[in-house]
Formats: C-alpha cells, structure tokens, sequence
C-alpha cells in the first residue's frame, strides 16, 4: 500500500531555490498563493514533493500573470499611424526626456527664477507658437479633449448663452472609437447647426444660417474619408471674413496635424498648424501623437485671448497633461526646430520618407529567411502593395511599399503563428496572402532571429521562394 506523503508547509517550499528567480519577478505574495494552488492539487498524491517540477507548475500558472498586457509588436500593416498598435514612435529625444521625468522631480508647476507656482504649459507652449505663428498655445490629454473644452468655453452654454455652432454638413465626422463630432458638441453644451448638402456647402450657406444665438463656425478635417467628385467646400479665407464682420469665432479641427509640409518628403500635401493660423483661424486643434510624432496630447493654438479662456475652464484641470508627457512633448517639439533632421530623428517622418526602392532592397534581404521559416506547401514572396498613413492623415492617398507575402492554405493559423513570435508580428490577409508591409521595420535584426523560432517548428522544410 502506497503511503500518503502530505507536502511540506508553504514557508518551507518557498524558501527552495528553484522558486528563488521567480519571487524575484513575480514577488512573493503572487508564488505563495500559487504553491497554496499546486498543494491543494496534490495533497494525498503518493509521491515526494519535487522542487523542480512545483517551481516549474507555479511558473506557468503565473507567466500570463507577470507579463505585461502591452507588448512591443512589430506593426507591419501597412499602417504607419495604426490606432491600435499606439501610433506615432517617439524620437530618442523624447523617450529620454520621458525618462528622465519619471526618475526625478521637476519644475512642472514650479518656477525657479521666483521661487513661485509655475504653468504647465510654459513647457510647450513657447514651442507651438514659434512652430505655429500662434499667439498663445495650450495642451490637454487628447483632441477629442482640445475639441471639447474649445468649444464648452467658446459656445458651451456658460458663454453668455450663445450656444450655436455652424457646421457643413460634410465635415460632420466620425472616426475610431465612436467619436463623433455631434456627440462632442453635445456634450459641450452646444448647438449643432449643419449647413450645405454632403458634398457641397457655400459661404451663402454659413451667412444664412448666423442669427442671435450663433457662437462660432467650426472646421471639420474630414480625418478618415473624403468626398469627391461634384463637390464644394468654403476655405478658411472666405470664411474668416464673414466671421469677422459677424462678431464670431472660427476654430478649426485639424484632426491628425501636422508642423511641416509633407511635400517635402514627396508626400500629399496635408494642411498644416501654421497654415491655418495664417489663413485667420481664431482656434486650431489636432493631435500630438499622429503626424506630429508625439505621445498623445490634444494642441490648442490660436489668439491669445481665446487660449486664455480655454485654459482657466474648469475642464482644463480634468484634461491635463501630466509631466511625463510634457517632457517628451517638448523635445519633440524642439526637433521641429532642425527640420532638415526630421527624416533622421523623428520615427514618423522617417517611416514615410522611406523609398519604394529602399524596402525592396530590405525585403530581398530578409525574403530567404522568410521563405526557409514556412512550412512545406507555402509560397514565399515579394510583393509591391501600398500603405496608408493612418489616424485620419490623408485617407485616399495610398504610400507604395514591398511586403513579403505568404500564399497557402490556412493562412488565419500562419498570422496566429507570427502573432505568437516573442515579438508578435502583426501582418494582413489581402486577396488570399499573408502580407507583411516592410515601411514601419526599423529593427531588421530583431526580425530576422525570430523567423528561426519554434513556434515555426524549428528546422521545418523550406516553403518555395516565390519573387
């Protein structure tokens, strides 16, 4: 007859050395309730309790656990700007100031010259009206936020009652998320009025709809989509003047925002901050963490008396930016002092200046290592596709790229597979193939040593190179 061994005391088993690394990681109180688990699951077993194998148990029941729930991917969508996968890559710069925050106090309301109370916007918003030719400059968390609190001061009920806002009809968006501009406006205590048809709106359409109860025009960038062919849109020249002669504000939301011309790097060209105050445009919002390269924050730049107000609403203070984030924004507003060197040290101009030619010479390089990782009956291959920059930047305008491609059956379980990779590779399936956008692979080796990993099955055949 078998005789019953009763494990040894919980104090005891986690004192073995075995379970020594993970009380380093996981810490003690999470591997004491896992050996209370795996005592429970053996109490009355036969056999003498085995260090190793319990060290062994109690890892695998806590490796989901001790693992962060944001890891690193690599995006090869196709989307530079991929919602999802967190947008913009912060510049070096920036990830150090971010750093650097996080490690110490700083003068983030403090000012050292006096000894007082500080602003936190003098951190950036120096930077955005150089940037921008703006009178004032301010931040908040977002710009769903920049539009919400632009329009409760400006139009919201608490401004002498006028609570209308004028928008056309075809700017009336919504993007990821369920956000839409209707909702917003609502939520500020404003009035929507639209004006013009969907795909045609004319200044005779703004200057019927002003009455009494009118607070502002507002500017929609139509972010992800676009309306063309017969088409009309009034531009921020017409408009400026009928708001003027009316008393009222114009503020526009430029959505994605960009600081310079993206022409430059042979992109479409996208409407810029300094644009739009140039055109008179009393309040301009958009993104810190889409074109711009930013971590995420909603810019608000126009006339100073108007930035003021926005910043003293009681909104400003549940809107906040905290210091981490205005740290790595100001350094990656200082780089747009260089911009010559953008392409070099911003990760989002340099994703989109990437050449054609130049990732196809990436792809050749990495296509036998690709093709040697698939199992026998897959195609391995080059092909020309074309991304999109994404978060609402230009949406009809398509970047030509090289994708190394997969062809074969099951591909759901072969995207799974790269998706299991120590660092997921997160592709697409476009017309029966596996495709992996190459325009956003900044790190080739990293790549390159996961495609032998086991989760390949190791030293499987070769798929066929394809071309």
């Amino acid at each position: 007859m078998s005789t019953i061994v009763h494990p040894p005391s919980i104090d005891r088993m986690a004192a073995w050395p075995a379970l020594a690394p993970l009380i380093e990681r996981a810490g003690r109180k999470l591997v004491v309730d896992a050996l209370r688990a795996w005592a429970d699951a053996r109490r009355g077993a036969p056999e003498v309790a085995d260090a190793a194998a319990c060290a062994h148990w109690c890892e695998a029941r806590l490796s989901a656990l001790v693992q962060p729930s944001q890891r690193r991917v690599f995006n090869l969508t196709g989307t530079v700007l991929h919602t999802n996968l967190g947008r913009a890559l912060m510049a070096e710069e920036a990830i150090e100031a971010a750093v650097a925050a996080m490690r110490s106090p700083t003068t983030l309301e403090y000012d050292l010259s006096g000894g007082g109370r500080g602003e936190r916007d003098d951190h950036i918003a120096p930077w955005l009206c150089r940037l921008t030719g703006a009178e004032a400059a301010t931040a908040v968390n977002n710009n769903a936020g920049a539009v919400l609190i632009a329009l409760s001061e400006l139009a919201g009920g608490q401004a002498g009652g006028a609570r209308e806002v004028i928008v056309s009809r075809g700017e009336l968006i919504e993007i990821g998320g369920a956000f839409r501009i209707p909702d917003i406006m609502a939520r500020a205590g404003c009035r929507l009025i639209e004006v013009g048809t969907t795909n045609r709106t004319h200044l005779k359409d703004y200057a019927a709809a002003i009455g009494p109860e009118t607070a502002a025009i507002m500017k929609v960038h139509p972010s992800n989509y676009a309306v063309q062919g017969f088409t009309k849109t009034v531009s921020a020249a017409e408009l400026v003047p009928l708001a003027r002669e009316k008393g009222l504000v114009v503020i526009e939301d430029l959505g994605s925002g960009t600081l310079v011309d993206l022409e430059t790097w042979g992109l479409p060209h996208e409407p810029t901050a300094r644009e739009a105050i140039a055109s008179g445009i009393d309040v301009v919002t958009f993104s810190g963490d889409k074109l711009l390269g930013g971590p995420q924050a909603g810019l608000i730049v126009g006339r100073k008396a108007l930035i003021g107000r926005i910043a003293r609403n009681p909104l400003k203070r549940a809107l906040r930016l905290d210091k981490v984030r205005l740290a790595a924004l100001e350094a990656t507003l200082r780089l747009y002092a260089d911009p010559e060197r953008l392409v070099k040290r911003l990760p989002t101009i340099r994703a989109l200046a990437r050449t054609p030619d130049e990732i196809r010479a990436q792809a050749e390089r990495l296509l036998p290592a690709f093709a040697a990782a698939l199992r026998e009956g897959w195609q391995a291959g080059i092909e020309a596709v074309r991304g999109q920059i994404g978060s609402g930047a230009l949406p009809v305008d398509l970047l030509p790229s090289f994708a190394l491609s997969a062809r074969g059956k099951g591909l759901d379980k072969l995207a799974d597979a790269f998706r299991q990779l120590p660092i997921p590779a997160i592709g697409r399936i476009a017309n029966d193939t596996l495709l992996f956008d190459l325009r956003t692979l900044d790190d080739e080796a990293a790549f390159l040593t996961q495609l032998s990993s086991p989760v390949f099955g190791g030293g499987a055949p070769q798929g066929r190179r394809g071309s």
